[in-house]
């Protein structure tokens, strides 16, 4: 495989799997009164926790399946019902207004899990996790999702700049065209389990 088309391939994928535009609108209601500073550091805290995730869960996906005797179809199976779920979800839903409470600390819970890194998201990091054997390819796969990470927490750090320009209107219907794509992931990665599932 090209590294440079396998590269484009995995950060578009995470990218969008990220939900950027729900996570986005989810961070603007939580921090109404914020100031831009506070937000900052929310961003960067934000970011932090899950690229951790990430990373672990990408890592680790092998020994998680070994661990438990799960096939690695039957996860793509899974994952794939799961991404479409929240695909659907994406699709059909108004995003929330609500907010937490100022005291509470929404870094971890529910910023970067579930928000970022939600049950589809989790799924499709065991699964190239523990697809990808090449030390190269693993190592580039690393790469572009941390940079899938940075661009979701760059759109973070816009926030009021994105807000101001394209409205909550406009945030929700991107929300929106983000669900179609994670619907047509999820489809893929259902029939590729499925595929190899009967081929056995």
């Amino acid at each position: 495989m090209n590294t440079l088309s396998f590269f484009i391939s995995v950060w578009l994928k995470f990218f969008f799997l990220f939900t950027p535009f729900f996570a986005l609108s989810m961070f603007l209601s939580m921090t109404k009164g914020h100031s831009e500073s506070q937000r900052r550091k929310l961003v960067f805290q934000i970011s932090g926790a899950a690229g951790i995730f990430c990373l672990a869960l990408f890592f680790f996906g092998d020994i998680i399946f070994s661990l438990f005797g799960i096939t690695l179809d039957a996860f793509r199976i899974g994952a794939g019902a799961l991404l479409f779920l929240s695909a659907v979800s994406l699709v059909q839903t108004n995003l929330s207004t609500s907010r937490p409470a100022p005291e509470e600390d929404i870094t971890v819970v529910p910023m970067a899990m579930p928000i970022i890194v939600g049950p589809a998201t989790t799924g499709t990091l065991l699964v190239l996790g523990a697809e990808i054997s090449d030390a190269f390819f693993k190592g580039l796969g690393c790469a572009a999702l941390l940079l899938a990470v940075a661009c979701v927490g760059t759109i973070l750090l816009m926030a009021s700049f994105i807000e101001r320009v394209v409205g909550r209107r406009g945030i929700n219907i991107l929300s929106k065209v983000t669900g179609l794509i994670l619907s047509a992931l999820a489809a893929q990665m259902i029939l590729v389990g499925v595929k190899h599932f009967f081929s056995l």
